[in-house]
């Protein structure tokens, strides 16, 4: 009889649900797939949604996401965690209560804070304990520019300002920040900007003319499961934009809208 396999290493998203299959938890377990390691989710919000919008939101009791969290660790190798959407302050402080029992496992948080209408996804409550509780717990903190902007209270205009913005969000906490660089009109590259204590970097590409769905879940997911196979947490970042770059080129649109859903797969090929 063959030895047993030792227990491969895994990544537990705590994020919400895209039943249209392009973002959230969804988007998070291909990205791990992707990565080689084991998936494991909880989930913090149930969505009903498409490529076209969101028709319905629910949030299961916060006893029932705990027991989700507890569950994971209690069984599997977890190397990493990757935070997605979390709509209310209870959550959020369950969620940073749980994973204050695992000190050791490095956290990606992603704040995913604002729609793409530009609705604001969470009440002052929430935001405060995210900034109090989650963001000191970061290994890499990554948000957008709408989402940096709410997190500091100031706009972010230019190049510098966004330079300005990494050295900010840092002092908030986190290990390190990846300030992702898609709304901010720097000509035709994107520009995403990486800070920590020992490394910075800034990372360039074209901008491609594509509407993408779930690109920010997928580069979280993807950075955390960097950190599971032992990458530091630059590194992580750098492989986590490669991976979504690529994915981005191999998209695809699977529903009646014009919006894109990352090809998770492509990567593997090449």
């Amino acid at each position: 009889m063959n030895a047993r396999p030792s227990r491969p290493p895994s990544t537990l998203t705590i994020a919400g649900s895209d039943s249209g299959g392009g973002a959230g938890i969804q988007a998070d377990l291909k990205t791990f797939a992707a990565h080689g390691v084991h998936g494991l989710s909880a989930l913090a919000a149930l969505t009903a949604q498409h490529t076209r919008g969101v028709t319905a939101v629910h949030a299961p009791p916060v006893a029932f996401l705990r027991a989700q969290i507890d569950a994971c660790f209690d069984d599997f190798d977890v190397r990493s965690v990757k935070i997605g959407m979390l709509a209310t302050a209870e959550i959020v402080e369950t969620v940073a209560d749980v994973l204050a029992q695992h000190a050791d496992v490095p956290v990606v948080l992603d704040p995913v804070m604002i729609a793409t209408s530009g609705a604001k996804l969470l009440d002052d409550d929430a935001l405060d304990a995210l900034r109090t509780r989650l963001i000191p717990r970061a290994r890499v903190l990554t948000p957008n520019l709408p989402e940096a902007e709410l997190l500091l209270g100031h706009g972010i205009a230019t190049g510098a300002d966004a330079q300005a913005a990494l050295v900010a969000l840092r002092a908030l906490g986190a290990h390190g920040v990846l300030l992702k660089g898609g709304h901010l009109d720097e000509g035709d590259e994107v520009v995403d900007r990486y800070a920590d204590a020992g490394a910075h970097f800034e990372h360039r590409a074209p901008r491609l003319d594509i509407d993408g769905h779930g690109t920010g879940c997928t580069l979280s997911s993807a950075i955390a499961a960097r950190l599971a196979l032992g990458d530091d947490a630059a590194a992580a970042c750098r492989a986590g934009i490669g991976y979504v770059h690529r994915a981005m080129r191999d998209a695809y649109r699977p529903g009646r809208s014009d919006v894109s859903v990352l090809g998770h797969l492509g990567p593997l090929a090449r």
